[in-house]
């Protein structure tokens, strides 16, 4: 799809078009978004919808995760006008941090952190990635924002898998993905 155009008619999730499959092998997620993320109309067309569902809720600062949940997710803070945090894969942070290990899509264990300082009790958090396949990852980041005291606004990602995990988040949380319900066992079969 040409990164300048933009369709006549703009259903939700039309965008998803513009993410790259995977050509590299299994060590890599299936898609990539990172075209999306170069149209204009295609990134401000997903952080409406992804915003959407918490239009007048309570959200104190946006969370991105490591690495692409940054883009997504500080677009999004700005976009709400509120503060960005980093969640990061451990290593990265020369501050105080809090840390949770995780075992992501790719079965390979992990550990996550954020910094103490940052979340303050009852801080609404609205939690961001690209994408949520196992729920790994995102739950890592639910337990260490809960476990410094912030509150989780909700998770949000451009999709939202019908896995095991992705289903436990969706039933605990408020959540918002951009696949629309007759597209969704495509993502989830990765096709």
């Amino acid at each position: 799809m040409d990164l300048c155009h933009v369709p006549a008619t703009r259903e939700k999730g039309w965008y998803l078009a513009l993410m790259a499959p995977n050509v590299k092998g299994p060590n890599y997620a299936w898609l990539d978004p990172s075209r999306l993320y170069c149209h204009p109309q295609g990134l401000k067309d997903c952080l409406a919808d992804l915003l959407q569902p918490f239009q007048g809720d309570a959200v104190d600062m946006v969370a991105g995760i490591d690495a692409m949940g940054f883009i997504l997710g500080a677009a999004a803070a700005a976009t709400l006008q509120k503060g960005f945090l980093a969640i990061r894969k451990a290593g990265h942070l020369c501050v105080q941090t809090a840390a949770q290990p995780y075992t992501d899509y790719s079965g390979r264990e992990k550990v996550m952190e954020v910094r103490t300082d940052a979340i303050s009790p009852g801080l609404r958090i609205l939690l961001v990635d690209q994408w949520v396949e196992t729920g790994g990852t995102m739950r890592a980041a639910i337990e260490l924002v809960e476990r410094l005291g912030g509150v989780v606004a909700g998770v949000a990602a451009i999709c939202i898998e019908n896995s095991e995990g992705g289903k436990w988040i969706q039933e605990h949380y408020k959540c918002s993905h951009c696949v629309p319900p007759r597209l969704q066992p495509r993502f989830d079969q990765h096709q």
